[in-house]
Formats: C-alpha cells, sequence, structure tokens
C-alpha cells in the first residue's frame, strides 16, 4: 500500500518521493521476481516510483542480514545507511510510516 500511495502522490501531485525499506521490506527491492497473477510486483512497483524521479534505499545492514548484495537488488535502488535515514528525515516535510 506504501508503494501505491506513492505512485500515486507522483502522478496526482508530482510528490518527491524517498524510499527507506528496512528489516524484512528490503526484499521488495530483490530483481527476478515472480507474482501470481492479481498479486502487485513490488519490483515493478519500485521501478515505477524511480522512473519518476524517486529515490529508493535500503538499509545496508538489513541487506547483510538477508544475504542481499547490490547486483541483487533492482537497478536505481541505493544501499544506504541509518545516518542517511536520520538525514532523509531530517529534512524531509513529512513522514509516512508503513
Amino acid at each position: 500500500n506504501a508503494l501505491r500511495l506513492a505512485m500515486t502522490l507522483q502522478k496526482e501531485h508530482q510528490a518527491e518521493i524517498r524510499i527507506f525499506l528496512m528489516g524484512d521490506a528490503v526484499v521488495n527491492a530483490m530483481t527476478g521476481q515472480k507474482t501470481p497473477d492479481g498479486y502487485y510486483n513490488m519490483e515493478r512497483m519500485l521501478k515505477g516510483v524511480l522512473v519518476k524521479g524517486g529515490i529508493v534505499k535500503l538499509c545496508g545492514t538489513c541487506m547483510e542480514a538477508r544475504g542481499i548484495s547490490e547486483e541483487m537488488i533492482v537497478k536505481g535502488c541505493q544501499r544506504s545507511t541509518m545516518i542517511e535515514l536520520a538525514g532523509l528525515t531530517n529534512q524531509a516535510d513529512q513522514v509516512l510510516v508503513f
């Protein structure tokens, strides 16, 4: 639902979107996802956010804990840190947490 909202905000309000994935959410940025018909494909949705100028960052420690390397994630997504998340949060006008 967070990605659906992000995509709608970009489309309808030209909002600047910055997404930070933590914990198990980092697996949503993995490439090669095969989802059944009728299900949302997180890889495709993240690419949609990126194409419209959004920024997607992933917790590097969370990636390591799940055996995910930078080569395994969607092109354009970036490995990041808690320090960077703190900076993004401090700069933001609004923060939504899902």
